[in-house]
């Protein structure tokens, strides 16, 4: 899955402030509302719930919170970098600031983890984190990213 099918310069978010995992979910709720047309507290609901099953913290600063909903019909994604690293509940309970939100329709079982494994597959490469943190705009980050070509 190539990442430019996730993401676009209207989906990065380089200097995002929140200083709580619970604000960063909440800030990602607002993000996404247009771009899946569901109000803000349904998105932020389910990017909890989702929490509550276990961190989304994968390690190294990273986190890819995700979810599943109804009447969307591909998937979409937000990435985000924090001003300052926040506290996650990271699995190696590391702050976390690279943030990459997937949001899927309900039935994307196959295309949901196939997009979860290609974000893992990038954000794992600790050059790429590296870069990612150097960068201070949209356009940076999006050339970053779409610099990988995943297969």
């Amino acid at each position: 899955m190539d990442i430019s099918s996730l993401i676009n310069l209207d989906s990065i978010f380089p200097k995002l402030k929140a200083t709580s995992k619970k604000q960063v979910l909440q800030e990602l709720g607002s993000i996404a509302k247009s771009r899946i047309n569901k109000p803000s507290h349904e998105i932020t609901n389910v990017l909890i719930e989702r929490e509550r099953l276990g961190s989304t913290g994968v390690g190294r600063g990273v986190a890819i919170p995700h979810g599943r909903f109804n009447e969307i019909n591909q998937i979409c994604g937000v990435f985000v970098k924090l001003e300052k690293p926040i506290s996650y509940d990271a699995l190696d309970d590391q702050p976390v600031d690279l943030i990459f939100l997937l949001l899927a329709p309900e039935g994307a079982g196959a295309d949901h983890l196939k997009a979860l494994a290609t974000v893992s597959r990038i954000l794992r490469d600790q050059t790429i984190c590296d870069k990612l943190r150097g960068a201070d705009s949209s356009d940076a980050i999006y050339a970053i990213l779409n610099s990988l070509h995943q297969a």
